[in-house]
């Protein structure tokens, strides 16, 4: 990043940005901390030159950033030698309909409601934090209950009667502190990008993921790789990639956010949606997307149960079946590698998928494609080693303009289309240019605050590219579809010969 742009992100971010050298902090991927975490330990350790001791931020891991082998010790700790044990986490909540008793789940050690109680006083005092998010992060403080300890109030007071395993040991919550380290102004973010180019501005996105926009050969590289980022500001918009290997697909659906999830191997519906045995609730429910990595391996309990659930899903926005029925707001993102033969989206490229995606009605669910081949390989000059926006913060921020839909109505106010365009192909160009709006120009709240050049070349015109590559593999799998091409859109108050995107 050149020494102006850094200058100009260190006047506007202040304490928002840390110095990131991926070469030097090698040592945190070895603990297998996401980049946030990374992010987060790095300003809490470093000095004003971006240095920090090693033996330092390693004790801190060790006793607030546990592994999943440490649990047997946390468990001896806190049942055997009854301590009170603290350290960071994710946690999800449950209230029983039944009994109302309150329970917690830690999905990163295995510790399921049936075996935790949240106990009436320490509800009280975290609740608010608690049903803030299904998940999130947090410093849990945890106890134990023993067999003789229940709660007799509870017991007096709710229901009369002991509930069902009451005199069971219990993994108990005595404190929370939700991780939000950072303040999140999202009118200020907005602002401050009115002081950046929208070069300059695509570099500032590129550092806060990790990546060193110097190491990119040209701008079609660096958008590419900023197209993964739209389901991490956009509501249930569902992509496909597919891409060489080692282009990074798994680190930054696997790493950047903790609003996300990637996932692979055998899935299942009651995984992926909700589970109506144990009437607990799945990965679509508790991230702001879902990417399945290695497509081509992905296998499926029950493929045809969870291809009518998928088609609901992606179309409606609603999960229903066995008499459950929610309304999550994940994206669905399949990733998966290409063979170099295969690296044109003129050709058929969907062959390798699952029996399960080779469907057009579930294909064209899918609003768009990114050609992952555009994304040049890994090499250590594209790792980023400098000053750079926090990513923990600039993910924060991300998942808060999930919720802004100002952005939209600029959209519809600017694409025009004709009355009888395929829906479908409208709405998938209006999401993907919704999402490009907010990750490259934040700063706008109206029409008049985007030129209309800059809409279409960085909006619309890969919007309309990434849905029509769906639209083509479609026809290459049903002749339905073969021969039909998405709708011209064109922009509103522009000259007529430049109207056609």
């Amino acid at each position: 990043m050149k020494e102006e742009l850094v200058n100009k992100l260190q006047e506007c971010f202040g304490q928002m940005i840390v110095y990131k050298d991926l070469s030097k902090s090698n040592f945190f991927s070895a603990l297998s901390l996401p980049s946030f975490l990374r992010d987060w330990l790095l300003k809490k350790f470093e000095d004003e030159n971006g240095d920090y001791d090693i033996e330092e931020v390693s004790s801190f891991i060790k006793t607030y950033l546990p592994r999943k082998d440490d649990w047997v010790s946390i468990k001896n700790r806190i049942i055997c030698e009854n301590e009170r044990v603290k350290f960071l986490t994710k946690i999800s909540v449950d209230i029983s309909i039944k009994t109302q008793e309150i329970t917690f789940a830690l999905p990163e050690f295995g510790l399921t409601n049936k075996e935790t109680i949240i106990e009436d006083n320490v509800w009280q005092q975290y609740s608010s934090e608690l049903v803030a998010g299904k998940e999130g992060w947090g410093i849990v403080e945890l106890g134990y209950r023993s067999p003789d300890a229940y709660d007799i109030s509870w017991e007096d007071n709710k229901t009369g009667t002991k509930a069902k395993g009451g005199k069971q040991g219990k993994i108990k919550l005595t404190k929370f502190t939700n991780f939000c380290p950072y303040t999140i102004d999202t009118d200020f973010y907005k602002d401050i990008r009115n002081e950046f180019t929208t070069q300059e501005w695509v570099d500032v996105v590129l550092g806060a993921i990790d990546y060193n926009a110097d190491g990119y050969d040209n701008d079609k590289s660096k958008l590419a790789m900023i197209a993964r980022l739209l389901p991490f500001v956009e509501k249930r918009i569902n992509l496909i990639e597919l891409a060489p290997k080692g282009t990074g697909k798994s680190y930054l659906f696997g790493r950047i956010s903790k609003y996300g999830n990637l996932t692979a191997g055998v899935m299942s519906r009651a995984k992926l949606f909700y589970d109506l045995s144990k009437r607990t609730y799945g990965l679509i429910y508790n991230n702001d997307y879902v990417a399945f990595d290695e497509i081509q391996k992905l296998a499926f309990a029950d493929p045809d149960e969870m291809s009518q659930t998928l088609k609901g899903y992606m179309e409606q926005g609603i999960v229903s079946f066995g008499g459950h029925t929610g309304t999550p707001e994940a994206g669905i993102i399949l990733l998966g590698n290409i063979p170099q033969d295969n690296m044109n989206e003129f050709v058929p490229m969907f062959g390798s998928l699952p029996e399960l995606f080779k469907e057009s009605a579930l294909l064209d669910r899918f609003h768009g494609f990114i050609k992952g081949w555009d994304i040049p390989r890994m090499t250590e000059s594209m790792k980023i080693c400098g000053w750079a926006l926090n990513t923990a913060y600039f993910c924060e921020i991300l998942h808060a303009l999930r919720d802004d839909v100002s952005y939209r109505a600029v959209v519809d106010e600017l694409l025009e289309y004709d009355a009888n365009s395929d829906t479908r192909d409208v709405e998938a160009v209006k999401r993907i240019a919704t999402g490009f709006m907010k990750l490259l120009f934040p700063n706008v709240r109206v029409a008049k605050d985007i030129s209309l050049k800059d809409f279409k070349e960085y909006c619309v015109r890969p919007a309309a590219t990434m849905r029509s590559i769906i639209k083509y593999q479609m026809g290459l799998l049903d002749k339905e579809y073969r021969g039909k091409d998405i709708p011209k859109f064109s922009i509103r108050e522009i000259d007529k010969d430049d109207e056609d995107v």
